[in-house]
């Protein structure tokens, strides 16, 4: 029952509330959008961590989906040793620099009190999901070994199962509750998208890559500007 609930019906639900939220909130406030940034608020902390755990997630996006894509391929190349080990040294290291991401903007957030203000409900639920999903990915890479392989022969059945609606559990059945976990939260991530700040992915500006330039004319003169005692006689503007 639990495979049920954790394999099947979990992920189709947070698949469906991702779709229809996704339409929804993009026809009723794509222009309200936001990633609600707090740059402003703290810079220094938001840099690395946000390099580190977006550096980490997106290669491990990347890597996920060639093993799903390409399953024969990613098996072939794990069949030399060496070439395994270098795959799975450097699935750990992007690992360990998403797990470090996620510690570095939780911290700042938990530091910051100017932060407080700025961080919702929704932001906590994802940073949760967010630590669970790093924990649980460095708790499979260090514990059950080479998972390239057993990734591209086990679970990308299953999910491709999952997207011919006749879900197969026959193998992930099989692997440990861990794994099980990673993969729910996994799609848990995907059904917060429409209710977190990771919508303002789906509302990225694609028609800026054909719209024409926008042209900024100056029609005042910058001289009588700067020079301007408007506001006060003893300061100087210092507008460029």
């Amino acid at each position: 029952m639990s495979d049920i609930f954790l394999l099947i019906a979990l992920p189709y639900t947070a698949l469906i509330v991702m779709l229809v939220g996704s339409v929804y909130v993009y026809g009723t406030q794509a222009y309200k959008v936001t990633s609600l940034s707090t740059q402003f608020l703290e810079s220094r902390e938001l840099f690395f961590g946000g390099l580190f755990m977006h550096w980490g997630i997106v290669a491990l996006f990347i890597g996920h989906l060639i093993a799903f894509l390409f399953p024969s391929a990613v098996i072939a190349w794990g069949g030399n040793p060496v070439r395994l080990i270098v795959l799975e040294v450097t699935a750990l290291i992007f690992g360990i620099s998403f797990f470090t991401g996620v510690i570095i903007l939780i911290y700042r957030r938990m530091r910051n009190k100017r932060l407080h203000r700025a961080t919702t409900d929704m932001d906590i639920v994802v940073f949760i999901v967010l630590l669970a999903q790093a924990v649980t990915g460095m708790w499979i890479a260090l514990t059950y070994k080479w998972g390239s392989a057993w990734f591209a022969a086990v679970l990308t059945p299953y999910l491709r199962s999952l997207f011919l609606l006749s879900p197969d559990l026959a193998a992930v059945s099989a692997m440990p509750i861990i794994v099980k976990l990673h993969i729910s939260t996994a799609f848990v991530l995907i059904g917060l998208i429409p209710f977190s700040r990771f919508m303002h992915f789906l509302v990225f500006p694609v028609k800026y890559f054909w719209r024409p330039f926008q042209v900024v004319i100056w029609n005042r003169n910058r001289k009588l500007m700067r020079n301007s005692k408007a506001i006060m006689p003893e300061v100087k503007s210092k507008n460029s």
